[in-house]
């Protein structure tokens, strides 16, 4: 008992200590940081905050906080971001000094700081630099990859005309389908839907990321190099799971979205025969002379909301944001939900509503509030290929298919399945009629 209460009583002094390091640190910048709830110590505000629903949590802390607020998860701090205008100035004003990734303790064990997506530094820059070269050279932004995803539509359209009108899931078509785009990327060609290896690939990716963490790499003679096998293997498997899976996910939950709204699904079917026909595939030349199709995939991404908290970001130095002073190395939640749910820029922002994109005269409207690959140095590098698929697939899906869903339209449920980090659509089963 003695030993215990010694161990306690130690435990607070240290406690006590950082305390009053931190507060002593903060005291001696002279700066005024953003403020916040009163955080516990070691819990940080965790009791104060929903882990189901965070963004909620963040939205009602923004109304009592303002738009630049601190969070402690657990022991680290947190900065909130929330608003297009703080948004905007951090990630495009202020990109240099917020272009560090932050990086969660729960993925901090996964992903190890190597790979495009959560690296930093020089590293970061070089393999940037390096992947969005190599992609270029295989074929991203030119015809040739616009021709693979045309392709693959077609083939994604005989696999679903092979269902005969059976109510199916369509998340694993939609899946193979994108994943396909990169494997003939990287890969160089395309995989049968029922290849064995292929699907073993998709299956393994995840168990490939747990092999990753357990691995040691002697890589002492190329401690000079940001190319280490690590890093550009990390770099390979963050093109699949993010050019696979927000790709993919966009499209599953946009079709249901559609079975919700078939009224939206036939003007833009009408659309879809008025400008490119029943004979020949859809290409990209054919968006700009489709401003309600355009119009509708737009609405999807921004309605989904797939990553509502962002990828963390870093301040990579100490930083002067507003009134506020930010200590190097701090975490930044920049919530694209406040952008993309903004009510100004669009109105009844939790209805799903293609007008959002779109003038009095049906012209396609561009909204400076569309973030959902995020904004500046640390954009989504594939943004460009997931622009296209997501066209492309989906309308190649539209040309030539009706959507039936198996429940009555007001029974379907379009809200995402409770996450903290990304939003996904509640599983489901529709049926492809042929027009």
């Amino acid at each position: 008992m003695e030993l215990l209460g010694t161990t306690t009583v130690f435990l607070l002094v240290c406690i006590s200590c950082m305390l009053l390091f931190a507060t002593w640190r903060s005291m001696s910048q002279n700066q005024k940081q953003p403020p916040g709830p009163t955080a516990i110590p070691i819990v940080g505000n965790i009791l104060q905050l929903n882990p189901w629903n965070l963004p909620q949590s963040l939205k009602k802390l923004s109304e009592k906080y303002g738009p630049v607020f601190t969070v402690h998860l657990g022991p680290q701090k947190v900065v909130v971001l929330y608003g297009y205008d703080v948004v905007k100035e951090a990630l495009i004003d202020q990109a240099d000094d917020f272009s560090g990734r932050g990086v969660l303790p729960l993925f901090k064990r996964f992903f190890r700081g190597t790979g495009i997506v959560t690296s930093n530094g020089e590293t970061w820059k070089q393999l940037r630099r390096f992947t969005l070269t190599t992609l270029r050279d295989f074929g991203m932004g030119k015809k040739g990859i616009e021709e693979r995803i045309q392709e693959e539509a077609q083939f994604l359209v005989e696999r679903i005309r092979n269902t005969q009108e059976q109510p199916f899931n369509p998340s694993n078509f939609l899946i193979h389908a994108v994943s396909n785009i990169i494997c003939s990327i990287v890969f160089g060609d395309r995989f049968d839907y029922e290849d064995k290896k292929f699907l073993t690939l998709i299956d393994l990716l995840e168990e490939n990321n747990k092999y990753q963490n357990s691995l040691q790499i002697q890589e002492k003679r190329k401690a000079h190099s940001h190319f280490t096998i690590e890093a550009l293997s990390r770099t390979a498997l963050d093109l699949f799971f993010a050019g696979t899976g927000t790709t993919s996910n966009t499209l599953i939950y946009g079709l249901l979205i559609l079975q919700k709204y078939p009224e939206i699904a036939e003007k833009a079917q009408k659309e879809i025969d008025s400008v490119i026909g029943r004979d020949r595939s859809p290409c990209m030349a054919d968006r700009s002379q489709m401003p309600y199709t355009d119009a509708v995939i737009h609405e999807i991404q921004r309605f989904i909301d797939f990553l509502p908290l962002s990828v963390p970001h870093t301040v990579i130095r100490d930083t002067k944001f507003r009134d506020y002073f930010i200590p190097k190395d701090t975490m930044i939640f920049p919530m694209l939900t406040s952008v993309l749910h903004d009510s100004k820029e669009f109105p009844n922002p939790e209805k799903f509503d293609p007008g959002h994109f779109l003038n009095a005269n049906g012209t396609f409207k561009k909204s400076d509030y569309f973030m959902p690959f995020s904004a500046g140095k640390r954009a989504c590098a594939g943004e460009g290929l997931a622009r296209m698929e997501m066209f492309l697939f989906l309308t190649a899906i539209l040309q030539n298919f009706t959507l039936k869903p198996v429940l009555d339209c007001k029974d379907i449920n379009i809200f995402p399945v409770a996450t903290t980090l990304a939003n996904t659509p509640q599983p489901y089963k529709v049926s492809f009629l042929p027009r």
